[in-house]
Formats: C-alpha cells, structure tokens, sequence
C-alpha cells in the first residue's frame, strides 16, 4: 500500500522531475543536476527524501553516488490507481460511444 511518506515525495515537481530523468537508468547527481536545472544542494535533498520515501536506490561507484527507481512503490501506487484506472477508462468507453453514434465531419456546425 502507498505510504504517506510515497506521497509526500511525490507531491513536489521537482522529486517528480527526477525520478522521469532516472526512467532510463542510474545517474549520478552531478548528472542530474545538469540535466534538470537544479542546483546540486537541492537535486541532493530532493533525492534524499525520495531514498527515504523507498523510491529510489543509491548504489556507490568509487566516489559517485549512482541513483536508479525502485519500482516496487510504484506498484503499489498502481495498484491504489487500479479502481480509479476503471472509472476513468468507463468514462472514456461512454465518449467513445457518444462520439461514434453522433460522428460529425470537419467543418460541420455543433447541435443547435
């Protein structure tokens, strides 16, 4: 089940910023810091809470500190999403549905 503390990590963009840039592999912090924009203070402590929050790992290689995601939060935050997943994709089948029975072509004025 998704924790408080998995929450609260991931409200903040730039801790959201981060784990997107570690969606393709590990990366050091200096690597980060450079691709996000961040200064490496902040891109340290976001990452921080991110390690304590379980969301990522920190491996370290010689004098770097190597950072990857941990997916096993992440499934339990898609496991939470799953009903509302459901009542999400219901509502876009009706769409489907109202769109397909009243189809319209380009140019073609709205219902009066």
């Amino acid at each position: 089940m998704a924790t408080d503390a998995t929450w609260s990590a991931l409200a903040d963009p730039h801790r959201r910023a981060l784990l997107g840039a570690l969606l393709d592999g590990g990366h050091a912090v200096g690597d980060l810091v450079e691709r996000l924009g961040l200064t490496q203070p902040q891109a340290s402590k976001h990452l921080r809470v991110l390690r304590d929050a379980g969301l990522v790992r920190v491996e370290r290689r010689a004098q770097r500190r190597i950072y990857t995601v941990d997916p096993a939060p992440m499934a339990d935050l898609d496991a939470w999403l799953q009903p509302y997943r459901r009542l999400w994709n219901a509502r876009l089948d009706a769409l489907g549905r109202h769109l397909d029975a009243h189809p319209r072509g380009p140019g073609d004025a709205p219902d009066a």
